[in-house]
């Protein structure tokens, strides 16, 4: 072999080897996983642009049953994920309201109430919704129904996660896949900041008809893409101890100790400025936990 073949050969190998670095730099298609490893996944995203599913190994075990005080927006949901697992048509459902009230709670007490039936989930972050035309078709011909379940939504002003998810909910040229639908929480109605000078964009004709800017009529137009609004407001004092002795049960405190807890689910909200279920579940843990100190001091 010559000198120029061998600098041919050389050149040969330096190009394969830069375009196998070059492949694996690029985003990749999204893969299928092993649909038979879990229940749940979550979307995760890496440094390089791969996409890939995760299973989710340990699921909270959480039933309808263990949910309080919310019980309408129990029913609603429920009802819709249950059209959802039996074929009947369902909408895609937007939870909104006063933080720690039970929104992502109850969503996955509706994936345990419905694993039976085929029902999964997917977690999808906002910042990889760009990518949910990918996860949809990639469950497009499963036989299992999927809820991409978006948590604590809400955006800012330019993000393009915003119109891919408008995109995919309704107005995409793409039919929308029937074992499909997007369950998402946020503390927004409406999902995007709102400012008082867009109101100044609003226009009044003669006989009062009243005509919305075209910024307030695009940030609106986002939530309404959601067939079913839901929403969760702040619990009472006497709400917020149901909660509290409902979880203290669940963690093994007859109902007979629940007076004597009283006070102190109390002042723990107080000390956190808010009664919600989070809250009540946080107290329920710390009493329990102190509860069973004092017993082996």
């Amino acid at each position: 072999m010559n000198n120029t073949e061998q600098l041919i050969e050389r050149l040969v190998l330096s190009i394969e080897t830069l375009t196998e670095k070059l492949e694996r730099a690029l985003p990749q298609p999204l893969q299928a996983p092993d649909w038979n490893a879990a229940v749940a996944w979550r979307y995760r995203k890496r440094a390089s642009g791969h996409g890939s599913l995760e299973p989710v190994q340990h699921v909270t075990k959480l039933s309808l049953s263990d949910l309080k005080e919310i019980d309408v927006q129990k029913e609603k949901i429920a009802r819709n994920t249950e059209h959802f697992v039996n074929g009947l048509p369902a909408n895609n459902v937007l939870l909104t309201g006063a933080r720690g009230t039970g929104k992502s709670s109850l969503i996955k007490a509706c994936l345990n109430a419905n694993t039976h039936k085929g029902l999964r989930l997917i977690e999808v972050d906002k910042a990889d919704l760009v990518d949910l035309s990918d996860i949809v078709d990639i469950t497009a011909n499963r036989p299992e129904k999927f809820i991409v379940f978006c948590d604590d939504l809400s955006f800012e002003d330019g993000e393009s996660s915003y119109k891919a998810l408008k995109s995919v909910l309704d107005g995409s040229v793409a039919a929308s896949t029937p074992n499909v639908l997007i369950y998402a929480t946020s503390n927004r109605r409406h999902l995007l900041p709102e400012y008082m000078k867009e109101n100044l964009t609003y226009q009044h004709t003669e006989d009062g008809e009243v005509h919305p800017g075209e910024g307030v009529e695009e940030k609106i137009s986002l939530s309404e893409r959601f067939g079913l609004w839901v929403s969760f407001y702040p619990f009472t004092q006497d709400e917020y101890l149901t909660i509290a002795n409902q979880w203290l049960a669940h963690l093994g405190v007859p109902s007979s100790e629940f007076a004597a807890a009283r006070p102190h689910a109390l002042v723990w909200a107080l000390e956190r400025g808010s009664r919600s279920g989070r809250v009540a579940y946080q107290f329920a843990k710390d009493y329990v936990g102190n509860q069973n100190k004092a017993q082996h001091v």
